[in-house]
């Protein structure tokens, strides 16, 4: 579903100054949280070379069938 930002802007500046705070409030929370997620997610791949002989060894490879 597209999203017509343009509606929901309307409807934001109908709300009172308070609720729009909130609104505000809640969409620097949301920002934040997926900033978080993209680092957690950058990071991870960033280790995989780092563990790749760790991870990827004849010892372990009875595990890879599994």
């Amino acid at each position: 579903m597209p999203v017509d930002t343009r509606n929901l802007i309307e409807k934001i500046e109908a709300l009172p100054a308070d609720r729009i705070a909130e609104i505000e409030d809640f969409v620097e929370f949301i920002r934040l949280r997926e900033q978080d997620r993209m680092l957690t997610r950058a990071a991870g791949a960033a280790s995989v070379p780092s563990f790749a002989a760790v991870w990827s060894n004849p010892e372990d490879d009875v595990y890879d069938a599994i």
